[in-house]
């Protein structure tokens, strides 16, 4: 073994697998976060949408007729979609939703949901109560309270930096 591959080894041995326990569990945070979204993503996909479709039609059930512009909905979104337009655009193709122009303000677009994509929820919601119970209801209401908290403690600081 050559002198720099001996340096490279060594420092390896040397090194704790995290730098602190913040870093720790960051990134135990994020495993847990891809694990769980990769999950749900082959269940709506097996419903032939995407997870971030079903954020939108979620949001936009919950605005009823009024709708929503879509500054709104990407303010609502769980990850940010930097083309929330295009997104929109392939949602209304497929019928899951319709949008309007705003009747005092021609500029102003609204975007609803359609019967279509009602169905879709409603036919979404059983396994996505089975998944959400499969993948995290063994924790018990006590622990789940915690964890709510937690994250929300770390959403807050996080957004500060």
């Amino acid at each position: 073994m050559s002198a720099n591959k001996s340096k490279i080894a060594a420092e390896i041995k040397q090194r704790k697998p995290f730098s602190s326990l913040e870093e720790e569990a960051n990134i135990a945070l994020m495993r847990t976060a891809d694990v769980l979204a990769s999950r749900a993503g082959a269940l709506f996909k097996a419903h032939g949408i995407s997870p971030t479709q079903y954020n939108v039609l979620r949001i936009l059930r919950g605005a009823g007729a009024d709708g929503h512009r879509c500054s709104e909905i990407g303010e609502r979104m769980i990850t940010r979609d930097p083309d929330i337009t295009r997104l929109l655009d392939r949602m209304e193709k497929s019928g899951l939703i319709a949008r309007t122009r705003g009747e005092k303000d021609r500029r102003v677009v609204i975007t609803r949901i359609t019967p279509k994509g009602l169905e879709l929820l409603r036919e979404l919601d059983r396994p996505v109560i089975e998944f959400n119970k499969r993948a995290l209801g063994h924790m018990g209401k006590r622990k789940l309270r915690s964890l709510l908290a937690l994250l929300s403690d770390a959403r807050k600081t996080a957004g500060k930096n």
